[in-house]
């Protein structure tokens, strides 16, 4: 873990260098200002000597400015240090979630990674920098008021070793028993998180069926469960304090006491003992200082493993060594595909896919929720691996290309679209970044989404917001259907991606695809079957396998469960889920 984090210190080596070396030099010139105070007493001001006191002072004075001029130093190459740490931190880690496989991103949540990218990533800032400054300066302090204490007087100075000792002791078990919630915490960042992320991604669902009451309980439960956990830690944290006082207290009256019968008997000066109070609130304010690092860095741990989970997960789908770097057509084979979602799993989602579909060829594919219809060409452009067969493109199996080359030739749409903050045209140009303003339109006109974008107030220059939520369903799908025709694929995959558009859309987007794209192999999923039965061949899917593979008039004669749902959807009785009446 160490040596995964450390790699990312980087451009940031120097600075975290110098932060505990200036936090050092302030401690050294902090511990002398008492040694000079005793000398300004004793030698001074009960000597009458005024030389002594502007020669020590002056010395005081430029121990103060040093230690202040340290003290800054530190606390800005500390600042530089932990939040160029952060930041390449935060860097790697989304770097490395942009080369997750679906697989890998299965593995994590979506609000259990925007928590480790903020949360977590903030508390592992903040602990850094705690180390290069606290981790430095709370010991040195510790070590220096104590060779100092030492020096001036053993006898007094024995009682800050059994106070350091009793309260080490004491804050070891309120620390120890701290952790146990604070390791809590973080999975209640996750629900949180979630709970956000879902009520804010479906706003309109939640004010369509009036739950914003049921939204504000779950969320106040996750917030509630986080103070709870939090209380109870920083309940147990806050006896600190008290116990802190008690032992500073204790300590300056033994000093006193101690220390007054040593002046009356002319054993230690007043000097001394002022010197001796003053090292004692070092010691046992280091030592208050060292407890809360011990929280802190124990709270961190939690956040660090987190996030060298996600640093060191590996994508499940990686380039060949020596990758294909041209798809030559659109064909696709299946042969003897058999895929299952995780390895441990008992069934397979797809069982004995066998199919070989020509290049330029429309295939529909019709089948139930759950029958792997997205699965299925979810394997085209490898965002899953087949788990036995293969899946072959332009005769190469899929694994066999670089996997940029490959997506770059395989556009998807999907059923649940995707736009990104920004206007019209730089949504479109995700599919070609460099594609013209007149390009953007003809791909939009052959989508049919021309005819509304023009009618908006700013045209092609609109702005979309977040999520696309300024804009229909039905407008979101035929914007993402432009965009996917914008990068001119070899294989266009449409899933269920004109279900929110009317019929005669729908027609007329398929009609511009006969025309415009004819070389370009067509997969659409759909459950009506008027979007597909023109198609130049069907696959019908039951429960992971191909029930049925032929053009509509065959399967209407040789295939029951496409000819039931033709007899029900027909009739006007209901759609693939509902099956005629009788």
């Amino acid at each position: 873990m160490l040596k995964t984090l450390g790699a990312h210190i980087r451009e940031y080596k120097k600075a975290s260098i110098l932060t505990p070396i200036f936090m050092i030099l302030e401690v050294l010139f902090e511990m002398i200002i008492p040694f000079l105070m005793a000398s300004i007493i004793d030698k001074g001001i009960e000597a009458g000597n005024m030389g002594h006191i502007y020669k020590v002072g002056a010395f005081m004075v430029v121990a103060a400015f040093l230690g202040l001029l340290a003290g800054l130093l530190g606390g800005r190459y500390g600042a530089i240090a932990s939040a160029g740490f952060a930041k390449n931190v935060r860097k790697a880690m989304y770097d490395n979630i942009q080369t997750f496989s679906f697989s890998n991103i299965d593995k994590f949540s979506t609000s259990g990674l925007v928590t480790r990218l903020t949360t977590d990533v903030t508390n592992l800032q903040n602990a850094y920098q705690m180390i290069l400054r606290m981790c430095m300066r709370a010991p040195a302090s510790l070590i220096c008021a104590m060779c100092m204490a030492f020096y001036t007087n053993i006898r007094i100075a024995s009682i800050y070793l059994i106070a350091v000792f009793l309260l080490g002791i004491v804050l070891f078990i309120i620390i120890k028993i701290t952790m146990k919630y604070f390791n809590q915490v973080f999975k209640k960042y996750d629900k949180l998180n979630e709970s956000v992320q879902e009520n804010v991604s479906a706003i309109r669902v939640v004010k369509a069926y009036a739950r914003e009451g049921h939204e504000k309980e779950k969320f106040d439960t996750a917030g509630g469960n986080i103070y709870k956990m939090f209380v109870k830690a920083e309940s147990l944290i806050a006896l600190n304090s008290p116990i802190m006082q008690f032992t500073v207290y204790t300590c300056i009256l033994l000093i006193s006491w101690i220390g007054a019968n040593m002046i009356v008997g002319s054993s230690l000066t007043t000097g001394e003992l002022t010197a001796l109070l003053s090292y004692c609130m070092n010691i046992l304010m280091s030592l208050m200082m060292l407890s809360m690092i011990f929280v802190m860095i124990t709270l961190s741990i939690a956040s660090a493993e987190r996030i060298v989970e996600v640093l060191d997960e590996k994508a499940d789908i990686t380039n060949p060594e020596n990758p294909v770097l041209e798809v030559t057509d659109g064909s696709v084979v299946f042969d003897h595909v058999n895929f299952r979602y995780k390895k441990d799993a008992e069934d397979y989602v797809l069982k004995d896919i066998n199919l070989d579909i020509h290049t330029g060829e429309t295939v529909g594919i019709l089948g139930g929720t759950g029958s792997a219809k997205s699965s299925l060409v979810n394997l085209i452009s490898r965002l899953y691996d087949v788990t036995d067969g293969q899946v072959k493109v332009g005769g190469r199996d899929v694994r066999e290309y670089d996997i940029e080359v490959l997506r770059d030739e395989v556009s998807v749409v999907l059923q649940k679209n995707v736009l990104f903050s920004g206007t019209v045209l730089e949504n479109l140009r995700w599919g070609d970044k460099n594609a013209t303003r007149e390009e953007c339109i003809h791909a939009c006109e052959l989508a049919c989404a021309d005819e509304f974008i023009s009618k908006m107030k700013d045209g092609y220059d609109t702005y979309i917001e977040q999520g696309g939520s300024n804009v229909s369903g039905g407008q979101k799908q035929r914007i993402c259907i432009a965009r996917a025709l914008l990068k001119k694929p070899k294989i266009l995959i449409l899933d269920d991606s004109t279900s929110a558009v009317d019929t005669a859309t729908d027609a007329k987007i398929r009609k511009a695809f006969a025309e415009e794209i004819p070389g370009t192999t067509k997969f659409i999923i759909a459950q009506r079957i008027s979007s597909i039965e023109h198609c130049d061949r069907i696959i019908v899917m039951e429960d992971g396998m191909v029930d049925g593979f032929g053009t509509h008039k065959e399967l209407l004669e040789n295939n029951e469960i496409y000819h039931d749902i033709y007899e029900s959807q027909m009739s006007g009785s209901g759609d693939f889920d509902e099956p005629g009446k009788e």
